[in-house]
């Protein structure tokens, strides 16, 4: 076999991993979960998740592929070969290809907005509810959409890791921060600037239930890309001489960054507007969104243009971005293990996925009638990867790292063979074995009680 990639720069390990975790959870789904429990104490206890959850457990899939530099199933057989721990990599490999068939459906709503967005037909007042339904529900558009999105992510998969993932996330994070940057500048002018503001910064903790808890530690681990097999994928890239929990910090803050941000920017054109509230929910992008954008601009239209195109094309680089990690680690799975070249591996990973997309995009339209407990193909896929694989495969990286290896093995990693000095070691593998698995294994049984 020819040898293994690996990434070639400091910079590239760091912006491609941010680049995994910086996606739509942090442009749509964070915002959304700061507007419906009570804004700045939300972020305050998604912080603290962040730091005591999320980290920890990202360090540990970086263990992992670090430490055996092979896919994600074939990780957890070097490493436990003959047990049943290799459910964690099966786990892995098998929800980044769920998630993946409908990622790419709204993904390619993404794309349809920005080019709607660039082309202005956002721009005139009409009913942007029905304007998403009609295009949601169509038997084609957004299935075409969704396609093309799938080949530019296919385009930089097959280029390798060096001169497709890495160079791609070279380019587009600082473009995409550079975007981020913009649009808050422009959302200083805006009349809601101010409440805002206050909505992000001042925390009342009178709002804080158990509730609002379960769902920062929810938002932590589905933002940062946990249990997907994504990082664990590209931490088999990392050279030896990389700093795990360095890389899991930086990529930790540039993810919350990215996802505040979002915050300064949605919020004060919310409330720019009479009568639109922060907890519009999933519907606050696609419908809320063009209609705020309109009216918070509407003395400037060239401004609204804009921020609304900059806005849209900003929510399809950061799905591009997560899109691409979640095909790697089926790519690399296929390619190492059946054998095959990277390209046949990519263009089976891309068609399979193509068609379950297709077919995800066609049940909230012409076939929603079909169901399964009452949910759309589309939506049973997100059920059963967010509400049970992806809190297992958690558990089983937090038990396996905790309990199963070897303390000197985690150690030797982290440390890079004793080459760092990581005080915070103890910390670490106390966070790993108690309070991870126990989170979430509390947000597990939560979430299956309400769904």
């Amino acid at each position: 076999m020819a040898q293994r990639s690996n990434f070639g720069s400091k910079i590239g390990v760091v912006l491609a991993a941010a680049g995994s975790a910086v996606g739509l959870g942090n442009v749509w789904r964070f915002p959304t979960e700061v507007g419906n429990n009570g804004g700045a104490a939300f972020i305050l206890i998604y912080l603290a998740c962040v730091l005591l959850i999320g980290i920890p457990v990202m360090v540990s899939e970086f263990v992992i592929g670090r430490h055996t530099h092979a896919n994600t199933i074939t990780a957890y057989r070097k490493l436990a070969p003959g047990t049943w721990w290799r459910i964690g990599g099966i786990e892995g490999v098998f929800v980044a290809f769920l998630i993946f068939c409908y990622y790419i459906v709204v993904s390619g709503w993404t794309l349809h907005y920005t080019v709607a967005s660039f082309l202005n037909r956002l721009s005139t007042n009409q009913d942007y509810k029905a304007y998403f339904s009609d295009f949601v529900s169509s038997p084609w558009e957004p299935v075409a959409y969704a396609v093309v999105f799938m080949l530019m992510v296919h385009l930089i998969i097959v280029r390798g890791v060096q001169n497709g993932i890495e160079k791609f996330s070279k380019l587009m994070m600082p473009a995409l921060l550079l975007i981020i940057a913009i649009l808050v500048i422009c959302s200083f002018s805006m009349t809601g600037f101010t409440e805002g503001m206050k909505f992000m910064l001042h925390p009342e903790f009178s709002k804080v239930t158990p509730d609002v808890v379960l769902s920062a530690v929810g938002q932590a681990f589905y933002s940062l890309s946990l249990a997907m097999g994504c990082l664990c994928t590209y931490a088999s890239y990392f050279d030896s001489k990389t700093n795990l929990m360095k890389t899991a910090f930086s990529v930790s803050v540039i993810d919350t960054c990215v996802a505040i941000l979002c915050g300064f920017i949605i919020f004060p054109a919310v409330f720019s507007v009479p009568g639109v509230e922060a907890n519009e929910g999933p519907g606050l992008v696609f419908i809320t969104l063009p209609h705020v954008f309109n009216i918070a601009f509407h003395n400037v239209p060239i401004i609204g243009y804009l921020f609304s195109s900059l806005f849209y094309l900003l929510l399809m680089l950061s799905a591009l971005t997560s899109a691409i990690s979640l095909h790697e680690p089926v790519t690399a799975y296929i390619h190492e293990e059946w054998h095959l070249s990277r390209h046949r591996a990519a263009w089976l990973v891309t068609v399979s996925c193509m068609l379950l997309g297709v077919v995800c995009s066609l049940s909230m339209g012409v076939w929603n009638g079909f169901q399964i407990g009452g949910l759309c193909i589309f939506e049973l896929f997100d059920f059963i990867s967010a509400k049970v694989i992806l809190p297992l495969g958690g558990i089983i990286i937090a038990l396996f790292v905790g309990w199963k290896l070897s303390r000197k093995l985690v150690y030797d990693e982290v440390t890079n063979r004793n080459t760092l000095r990581i005080p915070l070691f103890r910390i670490y593998l106390f966070l790993i074995r108690w309070i991870a698995p126990l989170a979430i294994a509390v947000i597990f049984v939560n979430e299956l009680i309400k769904g």
